[in-house]
């Protein structure tokens, strides 16, 4: 199947900046997309029960929400637009108007996720996606538009994109950010070629500035009905009397000033993707074209003497869904074969396999994370120096990672502490946090203490002398054992400030442990809490671990 491809290396994907005038840098262009009933739109695709899909002989579709005790229009559909209703408007008085109102609870937690994931889908045209407002996104799109033919063939194919989810969807595109988003809401939308912004512009009412209500209402009063009555005024003068602001605003929307997009996800530093002409279903022919994809980004890496940490597999289905896995390794590799193992064992290991829908339009490999890579020596027959164990054990972690994931594959960490209960612990392998070092025995002598210790200690009854003598015997699980050797005491007081933390009303005790050894040759950790001297107190006994 013919299919449309692309490598992007890191300059193709520059992280934002401060603003800047136009006249210093290169021209960007940038894809606005408006969804001015998203509200009512996301609310008739979730519906439990089926609502119609605003033909023009509907009822009209408002969403409301309750404000100073009586329920108010929060988002319209286009009938409702149509017949004049209003956002505010008391819900009441909406159906005195038009009593075959539908209406339904607006729910903007839910408008947010599904305006997310609108930007998500956004993602197969360009990794720099970003929000505005609350009905809108901004896409930078600059060196992306050959890969559909050009701008205006992008722009159409965003917009039936969402058209065929089921939203009402109007796009352009231009120079800024800010003017694509004022073409897309205020024109009938489409790609205005860069430079001619500021003629489009200058027709565009005074409220594509969205300044607040108080400025627009003075600016009408000042007798400014359009962005070129304003461009036609000294900036200065406009400055003083509105406030920089505005200036600004009208500034970027005349297309003189760039300030670029924030993405909602930082770019990888390398990326190849490829989109189909048609939706593609087979999974092995897919796996086929991330092969290719591999051994793209390896050839990029090998480039700027680099190897990837973290890669991200991208999905895009035709219905807008979009499903992301993250491969990390536990050292840097831009070996192709390699990672096409490890996408191999995570897509099969998935408990929530890959659902290719009506297929997908695009996939994309992208690299999250570099690090510095030395080429690998080779002998003089032309073969590859062996593995050493820090290589084999790597990729022995990255076969367990991909098939049993990030949390399953852990490793030992020591703490700084001296409570035995705390001094160790486990985290995920790949996890970058460092632990204390842990101490090394002397030489000779045996282990200090047990590398593992019961979750709990368990009681023992014990026979000792006193004050600090170490046991005689002990029994332990109906059990009795004669102490042959012992060592000790090792005085562990308790961390007050942990005590502290957790609220407790009084400290632990302080601990006396001992190692001994009964006379079968069993080795034991064991400590008194608490003090004979002390009346307060009675003294009892615990062992607390084994040694091997």
């Amino acid at each position: 199947m013919p299919e449309n491809s692309s490598i992007v290396p890191p300059s193709r994907l520059p992280h934002p900046e401060p603003g800047h005038v136009l006249s210093s840098t290169p021209s960007r262009r940038y894809l606005a997309l408006w969804f001015p009933f998203l509200s009512t739109d996301r609310a008739r695709l979730r519906a439990t029960k089926p609502l119609r899909a605003g033909a023009p002989d509907d009822p009209p579709f408002v969403l409301v929400e309750k404000d100073r005790g009586a329920l108010r229009i929060a988002a319209l559909d286009l009938a409702a637009a149509r017949s004049h209703l209003a956002i505010g408007m008391p819900l009441s008085e909406a159906r005195a108007l038009l009593p075959n109102t539908v209406a339904a609870a607006a729910d903007r937690h839910a408008d947010a996720g599904f305006l997310l994931a609108a930007a998500s889908a956004c993602e197969m045209f360009t990794p720099l996606v970003s929000l505005r407002g609350v009905d809108g996104l901004l896409l930078d799109i600059t060196g992306c538009a050959h890969l559909f033919g050009g701008e205006g063939p992008l722009g159409a194919q965003a917009c039936r994109r969402f058209i065929r989810m089921g939203l009402s969807t109007r796009g352009a595109i231009a120079r800024t950010p800010e003017a694509a988003w004022a073409f897309a809401r205020f024109t009938g939308g489409g790609a205005v070629p860069s430079g001619e912004e500021e003629s489009v512009a200058r027709g565009l009412p005074v409220t594509a500035l969205e300044s607040d209500a108080s400025t627009t209402i003075a600016l009408s009063r000042a007798g400014f009905r359009t962005l070129g009555d304003l461009a036609d005024r000294p900036s200065n003068l406009l400055t003083a009397r509105f406030g920089a602001d505005l200036v600004s605003s009208l500034h970027r929307i005349l297309g003189r000033e760039d300030i670029r997009i924030t993405p909602l996800r930082p770019p990888p530093d390398v990326m190849a993707e490829r989109h189909f002409p048609e939706p593609l279903l087979a999974m092995e022919s897919l796996l086929a074209v991330f092969g290719k994809l591999a051994q793209d980004v390896a050839l990029l890496l090998e480039r700027r003497s680099a190897g990837g940490r973290a890669f991200e597999v991208s999905f895009f289905r035709s219905d807008g869904a979009v499903r992301r896995l993250v491969i990390e390794t536990a050292h840097g590799t831009r070996d192709a074969a390699s990672l096409m193992r490890l996408i191999r064992l995570r897509i099969e290991a998935l408990a929530d396999p890959l659902d290719p829908g009506f297929g997908f339009d695009a996939i994309r490999l992208g690299v999250a994370r570099i690090e510095a890579l030395k080429e690998r020596q080779q002998h003089l027959a032309g073969e590859r120096e062996p593995d050493n164990e820090e290589t084999a054990l790597a990729e022995l972690v990255d076969r367990m990672v991909a098939r049993f994931g990030r949390e399953s594959v852990r490793r030992f960490v020591a703490q700084d502490t001296h409570d035995p209960a705390r001094a160790g612990g486990t985290a995920p392998y790949l996890c970058e946090a460092v632990g204390a070092p842990w101490s090394a025995p002397e030489a000779g002598s045996p282990p200090a203490r047990p590398l593992t210790l019961f979750a709990q200690p368990q009681p023992i009854e014990v026979l000792a002398e006193v004050p600090d003598s170490p046991p005689l015997r002990f029994r332990w699980r109906r059990v009795l054992h004669e102490v042959a050797r012992a060592e000790g005491p090792e005085r562990i007081a308790p961390e007050w400030w942990q005590s502290a933390v957790s609220g407790g009303d009084r400290p632990p005790a302080t601990r006396d442990y001992y190692r001994v050894e009964n006379a079968a040759g069993h080795r034991f950790w064991v400590f008194r809490e608490g003090f004979y001297e002390d009346a307060n107190t009675r003294p009892r006994w615990f062992v607390h671990g084994l040694f091997a």
